[in-house]
């Protein structure tokens, strides 16, 4: 393919730059400017521009770079793991947004503190500030693999930029002035995307023969994934959705109930298309390249455009980075900040949102630390998402199912289930056994075991002093 000469990587280079001035700006003209602003937006956004986040969140560089990827290995089923999202963000509208809404808090673990108590409260915010920081490990990678296809950089100096860049947006912009910055950077994302995809079946010469060469399994609705993991999937995005904190933190944004629960079937709309169309290019590239690197499956179409047209899309994939480590850098901040910092140093409003800042600064470099330990990056994804299911199903069992709300019990299954979740990963998925079912199983197990064996072993409560006659 094309290479991009000196002249052509510095138009490249000089329309993602442009950019970053751009957006910077208008980050700064946007900031928050108190904690309230910072953490979910006064409460005051718009149900279109949450909804543009909350896609946006789960559809990152991660996702983009990773479903490609998937599909270049294993065939358009890979589709599903962002279609997965759509589902979610569908059942999330309909069942959990009104609760959480009406729960006043803006973090997950406050709302699951309500239902189970304080120790439940802190396990699920550790597992959730671990869980986010190797979703930005992805993160960093995925997007760093984005960058260094074009403009010719390693992939260390490129997650360099994207920790500096995303850093400065969402240390100075908070939830706020991310939320309306992510409306251009999606938009700027959803153009690249199309791009993307016309080139591919332009290069293809469309889908036939795409669906001729290459084996069947490429284009059934399961491929080469198969029905347990794609399930797998579906049950992770979706739980994963229930659960996360910068999922929470922008549904608390909204102005009321109704118009939270209008952005979650905004962003089910949005979801959909994108999934179809990342398959397709993961499946162009492998028509194309059947022998090339699946990490760089979306990537390699940028050698085919003209510089303007690269530079473009690039900036696109740059925009949906910043958005991806932007959002979850700021959940982990503020679950830090409020779960943590706020009770032991009951500080003032204003060293708060001071210490808010410091605390993002140090969150925005964090995953630098673990990047060069990623596998594939869909695989990373979807574990990450496993982590966070277990704390939905906690959370689904202590709002809808109160037997079950122990806080002795929510707190064992949320430990076992990380443990267990984490071992099972690393192992590989023994037996054929994705991840994902152990994260559903073993907190659900637990509190129920737990439950049972409290009722057949009642604690002995103290003899309490009886009345003299």
């Amino acid at each position: 393919m094309h290479q991009f000469d000196t002249g052509e990587s510095a138009i490249i280079i000089s329309i993602i730059v442009v950019y970053i001035a751009l957006t910077s700006w208008l980050t700064l003209r946007l900031r928050s400017r108190n904690s309230a602003q910072f953490m979910v937006g006064s409460r005051a956004m718009p149900a279109a521009v949450i909804g543009v986040l909350l896609m946006s969140e789960f559809i990152g560089a991660k996702s983009t770079v990773g479903t490609s990827q998937e599909a270049f290995n294993y065939g358009i089923a890979a589709a599903w793991s962002v279609i997965g999202a759509a589902i979610g963000f569908l059942l999330y509208g309909l069942f959990f947004v009104r609760r959480l809404y009406a729960s006043g808090e803006f973090t997950i673990s406050g709302a699951i503190e309500q239902k189970f108590g304080r120790s439940t409260k802190l396990t699920v915010s550790i597992i959730m500030i671990y869980a986010l920081l190797l979703v930005n490990v992805g993160n960093y990678v995925s997007g760093a693999a984005a960058l260094s296809t074009v403009l010719k950089v390693d992939l260390t100096l490129g997650m360099f930029i994207i920790a500096i860049v995303s850093t400065f947006y969402y240390v100075f912009g908070g939830l706020k002035g991310v939320a309306y910055v992510t409306v251009l950077h999606s938009a700027v994302k959803v153009l690249g995307i199309s791009l993307i995809l016309g080139i591919a079946l332009h290069m293809t010469g469309g889908i036939r023969p795409m669906v001729e060469a290459l084996p069947p399994e490429y284009f059934s609705m399961t491929g080469r994934i198969g029905v347990p993991t794609i399930l797998a999937w579906i049950i992770g995005t979706v739980g994963a959705i229930f659960s996360t904190q910068f999922i929470m933190q922008a549904i608390s944004s909204n102005k009321d109930e109704a118009s939270a629960q209008r952005s979650a079937f905004y962003a089910a709309a949005w979801c959909f298309p994108l999934g179809i169309a990342l398959g397709l290019i993961g499946v162009a590239a492998k028509f194309l390249q059947p022998s090339g690197n699946s990490l760089y499956a979306l990537p390699m179409f940028l050698q085919a455009m003209n510089p303007w047209l690269a530079g473009l899309v690039t900036t696109s994939l740059v925009a949906s980075v910043f958005v991806s480590v932007s959002t979850v850098a700021l959940a982990m901040a503020s679950l830090i900040v409020k779960d943590f910092y706020v009770p032991y140093a009951k500080p003032t409003p204003e060293r708060e949102f001071q210490m808010t800042r410091w605390i993002s600064l140090a969150i925005g470099f964090a995953p630098l630390i673990f990047v060069f330990f990623v596998p594939e990056i869909l695989k990373l994804s979807f574990f990450t998402r496993a982590l966070r299911l277990s704390i939905s199903i906690v959370a689904v069992m202590g709002f809808y199912l109160p037997y079950f709300r122990s806080n002795r019990g929510a707190t064992m299954g949320l430990i076992a289930s990380a443990i267990a979740t984490t071992a099972w990963y690393l192992l590989n998925n023994p037996y054929g056994i994705d991840n994902m079912y152990v994260a559903a199983i073993v907190p659900a197990a637990v509190l129920v075991a737990e439950r049972v064996l409290s009722g057949l072993f009642p604690a002995r409560s103290s003899v309490s002093a009886l009345p003299e006659h």
